[in-house]
């Protein structure tokens, strides 16, 4: 392949999660403004956040197996169409009906379920067009990528929302139609070969994967939710005191909500590009940034009401999470053939936005009891985690063997 149409291959691939990002990370800027426009509740801010990551938490595990079935592509791009489309109906119920909440949680549960189409099809997409040491590199990019998103989310949410707060809505279908295009023009699937198994087939052979490496799995699936778990719960909590306890808001504010993202999209990207296919370093790494995180989290209850040291602070579990997620991201996707990359990288989305769904409600929640009783609590779970990560997550110096032996199991059990 040519290096330009790699680049473009990688930038399309690279689109793809970036729009997923964006779909909750760019609204935390406004939940400030929606509240008191709307007259909200902090609970009912938060579920503008909820209803998106449970809807693609449903859908993800659905269009993952599509995807196994059919192709990446053909779910990817209407997918993509959905989310835009979600985007456009929270935006015309804002700007236009009396009484817009209801039909701003339906528009964001379309873009839920288009999310669902997104991010974790385009780690199977990868895996299935790279192998080896560039595998481990462009899953970097794409959780660079993600990293990345969140990073560019709260500025261009605080800029669109200095216009109106539900501007940011209307902004999400542009978006969407760069990465449509994008994906439309470089991405070149191989046809499949072989007529994809019978739906029964299929489940007997995920119940081997899971029989076989659940235990590792679901540690690795638990990792990656409490990630995002923690991240968007501390966005959420920053986002809320930067308002009310030190009255900045608008671009100041979106620019102190990127601080820790950056660092975080710098630090996957950095990790994808060093890891390899050493499962050994990266579960060295997974175990490392567990404990800068929770490092991070007993130290930030001590300095929850001094912003300057609270930043640089939480930059260290931001260093951390950079750590852990592009080594999950290489783990998961290459702890199956391709056959059934798809279902098991949309089960990994899958939780990952249940630990999204969950964290600004559970947030609110330790916010009203502790907040010193929030972090310490939070601190306990990454503790916990990332023994279990060390304890359970199997580690090989080459994971081309393990691999091949699912994919002959796989093979097997399609007979």
């Amino acid at each position: 392949m040519p290096s330009k149409n790699k680049g473009m291959l990688i930038a399309a691939i690279g689109s793809i999660p970036l729009i997923m990002t964006l779909g909750n990370s760019m609204l935390i800027p406004i939940l400030p403004q929606m509240k008191s426009e709307l007259k909200l509740t902090q609970m009912q801010v938060s579920l503008t956040i909820t209803v998106f990551s449970i809807a693609a938490a449903i859908f993800i595990p659905i269009l993952g197996y599509l995807s196994d079935r059919f192709s990446r592509k053909i779910i990817i791009l209407p997918a993509l169409i959905l989310y835009g489309l979600g985007g456009i109906l929270a935006g015309i119920a804002s700007s236009s009906f009396p009484h817009p909440y209801a039909w701003i949680l339906v528009g964001r549960t379309f873009q839920g379920i288009g999310a669902a189409g997104t991010a974790p099809i385009a780690m199977a997409l990868t895996g299935d067009l790279f192998k080896g040491g560039e595998e481990s590199r462009v899953l970097g990019i794409v959780e660079a990528s993600n990293g990345m998103g969140k990073v560019m989310s709260p500025i261009l949410g605080s800029l669109l929302g200095l216009v109106v707060w539900y501007s940011v809505f209307y902004a999400f279908p542009a978006i969407c139609l760069v990465s449509i295009l994008l994906t439309w023009i470089f991405i070149k699937e191989k046809r499949h070969r072989q007529a994809p198994p019978p739906f029964p087939n299929y489940i007997r052979g995920l119940l081997f994967v899971f029989k076989k490496e659940g235990r590792w799995l679901l540690v690795a699936y638990l990792a990656g939710a409490t990630c995002l778990f923690t991240l968007f719960g501390i966005l959420f909590y920053l986002s809320d005191i930067l308002e009310k306890q030190y009255k900045i808001d608008g671009v100041i504010k979106g620019l102190i909500l990127a601080i820790p993202l950056l660092v975080m999209g710098t630090s996957s990207y950095i990790t994808g590009a060093k890891i390899g296919k050493n499962q050994v370093t990266m579960k060295r790494m997974i175990v490392l940034g567990f404990t800068l995180m929770t490092i991070s989290y007993v130290f930030l209850s001590f300095f929850n009401e001094k912003l300057i040291p609270f930043l640089f602070i939480l930059v260290l579990s931001s260093i951390g999470t950079g750590f852990v997620l592009p080594c999950l991201n290489s783990l998961i996707t290459g702890s199956v053939g391709k056959e059934k990359r798809g279902f098991v990288t949309s089960l990994y989305g899958s939780v990952r936005f249940i630990g999204v769904a969950i964290g600004p409600p559970i947030f609110t929640r330790l916010m009203e009891w502790s907040q010193t009783g929030m972090f310490l609590t939070i601190a306990a779970l990454t503790f916990v985690v990332g023994f279990l990560s060390l304890t359970l997550i199997h580690a090989q110096k080459s994971g081309g063997g393990s691999k091949e032996k699912q994919k002959q199991a796989f093979r097997y059990n399609y007979v």
